[in-house]
């Protein structure tokens, strides 16, 4: 018996849970096929009564349940835009231990959703321009950002810059310029790679008196790129400090319908069983 789930990260935000469920159930609306929402950490601590009365529970629980319930394959679907240490390293301990325990469970898990080793795939990129364009009325050739939360592993950056040149290439003509920056990044030489901070980059002279606009490199609403959360102290901040400088966030990524198709072709490649991120094979 097999189960697909649609997996992210986590958070405390109960927004982030309740966006995962809603792309969860359009997900096997157009696929035909069930699909459950879960996350690796954190959002099992949300209060039932935030989440409509349905508490979530993390993937290690709950690929225990379902193994204990007779499912024998596991096909995990990640909300993750690249190979993050969550899914290359976290997520194949924890089932590990979860195999421990029921041997008969297989597990499969989809690529992310940039693939950068692939033919090119226009898509996220279009889906990140469509939210652009929705905040370029009445703005003459602004500059755009396309901004993430940061990363400890130089693969997932390079995700981040690959979508910034496609970007680019997509708003040439009405863009002033398209680049990039990380909300934040760990101390040391190490992760030099996550430059520039935003923080810098919207206080840099290059920037001042411009009209910016942030293309938000995020899949749900949370404490860093929901409402009042990190990346908007960060514009409110500079915007006090440079006032001709004007800052326009898009929406989220994941809020954009099309992500759903980009997910969709993700399932398909781990239902035929190529290409995968990882495959866990049973052992009993």
């Amino acid at each position: 018996m097999r189960k697909i789930l649609l997996v992210d990260n986590g958070s405390l935000r109960p927004q982030a849970t309740l966006n995962l469920r809603r792309l969860a159930q359009a997900l096997g609306q157009a696929t035909g096929q069930e699909v459950e929402a879960t996350s690796l950490l954190h959002s099992y601590k949300i209060p039932a009564e935030k989440l409509e009365g349905h508490k979530a529970v993390s993937l290690g629980p709950l690929a225990e349940q379902l193994a204990a319930q007779g499912v024998t394959e596991l096909v995990i679907l990640p909300f993750f835009f690249g190979p993050s240490q969550a899914l290359t390293r976290y997520l194949p301990e924890r089932l590990a231990e979860v195999q421990a325990n029921h041997p008969q469970l297989s597990v499969k898990v989809a690529l992310p959703l940039v693939d950068s080793q692939a033919p090119v795939d226009l898509r996220l990129a279009r889906l990140l321009a469509d939210n652009v364009r929705e905040r370029m009325e009445g703005l003459s050739r602004p500059k755009v950002i396309l901004v993430d939360h940061g990363s400890p592993i130089p693969e997932v950056t390079a995700v981040r810059n690959y979508l910034a040149g496609q970007l680019s290439v997509l708003l040439s003509e009405e863009a002033g310029c398209v680049t990039f920056a990380s909300m934040e990044r760990r101390d040391g030489e190490a992760y030099r790679f996550n430059e520039p901070l935003l923080v810098d980059l919207l206080a840099a002279k290059t920037m001042a008196d411009s009209e910016v606009i942030l293309a938000m490199l995020f899949l749900s609403p949370g404490r860093h790129a929901g409402e009042g959360g990190d990346i908007a102290a960060i514009c409110e901040q500079a915007m006090a400090d440079s006032p001709g400088l004007r800052v326009t966030t898009t929406r989220l990524a994941g809020e954009h319908d099309a992500i759903l198709e980009i997910l969709a072709s993700r399932l398909a490649q781990a239902l035929t069983g190529a290409p995968l991120l990882l495959e866990m094979p049973a052992s009993g």
